[in-house]
């Protein structure tokens, strides 16, 4: 530590300039661990966890900049995020804690894709009136020999420093590339450097700030990575009763949005129980949304033949349609034909058997 670290301190605190502060005690904090006193660095950075000293100099719409992030607009969405209520359950948990600041502040979501790993991440933030940076993380890996751990320890670095931290919510989005390198046995030096600049990052993370990260690829990651976040939550959850209710959920809330479309939820739910693997969240969004929006107005259940031949392929004849307990009329909406020709060849089928 240096003369000129001390003075600016001094001259920070009589200025009341609490950013220039934070960031000068970290520069002392380095300073210390480079030394080789650890127990030092940490208390400098302890002693700034728990205390915002000064009022600082920005006003309430600040813009702040944080490198390798994109600042997410987080408008009002009225549109449902449905999930399995054991997961629900445990977002509700980690939606107490960060307002209760109950010192759990590294969060894990794990799970296929369209399980709604980082639409959960925003509701989050909107919830508790957070601003929600999201971190590519695949931006921040550099093809130059050493440049990817510099990118990290530099985020980092940034995010320690940004004022009001319980403001903020810091996301990386599909950190897959750390399993990903692992799993294509691509230089497997450098990727390891910057799986130590992660881990160094989390470690020295500001217990103010919120993180969490989301992954595909779960089963690849190094457990001292995983070790390092407080939850890890499986989004992976689903039964096919889940997986009903929710496409109900959300029918119901797009299909009010259109006029002359007739409800028919028995149906439905049939038709996406024909599913031969489950559908998750973000895809079920997609294909009620695209059917309903795309139906033809002069027709009230032609968003139910969209999503029917979407699933299906329309691979089912009337056969098969009839096995699955469809009934005459079901089957008439669904192929387009005439009730009395599928009364008919429902008749011949129940005769042949």
């Amino acid at each position: 530590m240096k003369k000129a670290n001390v003075l600016n301190l001094i001259r920070y605190h009589i200025e009341e300039n609490d950013i220039s502060f934070r960031k000068e005690a970290r520069i002392i904090a380095e300073e210390f661990y480079k030394m080789g006193d650890d127990e030092l660095g940490e208390y400098v950075l302890f002693m700034l966890r728990d205390a915002n000293h000064f009022v600082p100099q920005i006003d309430e719409e600040y813009d702040i900049q944080i490198p390798f992030t994109q600042k997410i607009e987080l408008e009002k969405n009225n549109e449902p995020l449905p999930l399995p209520q054991v997961i629900s359950e445990e977002i509700k948990g980690v939606i107490n804690a960060i307002s209760k600041n109950r010192r759990i502040n590294k969060f894990l979501f794990q799970g296929f894709p369209g399980t709604g790993k980082t639409e959960t991440v925003k509701q989050i933030a909107r919830i508790l009136n957070r601003n929600l940076f999201m971190v590519d993380f695949n931006n921040l890996i550099d093809s130059r020999l050493g440049q990817s751990s510099k990118n990290i320890a530099e985020l980092f670095q940034k995010i320690n420093e940004t004022p009001h931290p319980k403001k903020n919510i810091i996301c990386f989005d599909e950190i897959d590339a750390l399993a990903l390198d692992r799993t294509n046995k691509t230089d497997l030096r450098e990727m390891g450097r910057v799986t130590t600049a992660v881990f160094q990052g989390l470690d020295k993370l500001d217990s103010d700030i919120i993180v969490f990260a989301t992954t595909n690829l779960f089963k690849h990651f190094d457990k001292a990575l995983i070790r390092r976040f407080d939850l890890v939550i499986d989004f992976n959850r689903y039964s096919k009763e889940d997986m009903l209710d929710i496409a109900e959920i959300i029918l119901k809330h797009y299909i009010k949005k259109v006029d002359n479309i007739k409800s028919e939820l028995r149906l439905f739910r049939k038709i996406v129980s024909l599913s031969d693997e489950l559908i998750y969240p973000g895809d079920l969004k997609n294909i009620i949304k695209s059917s309903i929006y795309l139906s033809d107005p002069k027709d009230q259940y032609d968003y139910l033949k969209k999503i029917y031949k979407k699933i299906t392929d329309d691979k089912f004849d009337i056969k098969e349609l009839n096995k699955h307990n469809f009934t005459v009329r079901e089957i008439e909406i669904l192929k387009g034909l005439s009730k009395s020709s599928v009364a008919l060849k429902v008749k011949e089928l129940n005769l042949n058997e």
